[in-house]
């Protein structure tokens, strides 16, 4: 499963305004709803009872919020580069500044998984976090995004 698979161009959001952990959730449920025609509370409250059961703030700056969402067709992203780091209970206690929202359709298959590893495996490379970091744009984070075919031994740094 490749990113491009999971996240259109227009699912990145280069510079999110959030100043809490629920601003934040709030934020990538309202861009969810606007790309999947879903509505924005039925993902916001699936986002608020995953996070519920355990953040999805994985460290070093990066968690990947996901949720079976009714209304969800298939495996579907939003990568959100936040404009000041914030508080997300993660597990490092360090903020978090980089954000992949992942929604999958409630009889899901494996498919929830593969994409969680694939995006993991993306975002546990440090050279990748810090040019997303530091790309000029959304489509330059796109770009960074999807320029790791699957098996691209991509590692942690």
């Amino acid at each position: 499963m490749e990113v491009a698979d999971i996240i259109a161009p227009e699912g990145v959001i280069a510079n999110l305004r959030a100043a809490t952990k629920k601003q934040a959730l709030s934020e990538l449920a309202k861009r969810a709803a606007q790309l999947t025609g879903v509505g924005e509370q039925d993902i916001f409250v699936a986002l608020s009872e995953r996070e519920a059961l355990g953040s999805t703030g994985f460290g070093a700056g990066i968690a990947i919020p996901h949720s079976k969402v009714k209304g969800i067709d298939r495996m579907r992203g939003i990568f959100a580069r936040l404009e000041r780091p914030i508080d997300f209970a993660a597990i490092d206690g360090q903020p978090v500044d980089l954000l992949c929202l992942l929604l999958a359709p409630i009889a899901g298959s494996a498919d929830h998984l593969k994409a969680l590893a694939r995006v993991s495996r993306i975002l546990r490379d440090h050279d990748t976090c810090a040019k997303l970091r530091n790309a000029s744009n959304a489509a330059a984070i796109y770009a960074l995004l999807t320029e790791h075919p699957v098996g691209a031994g991509v590692c942690e740094g």
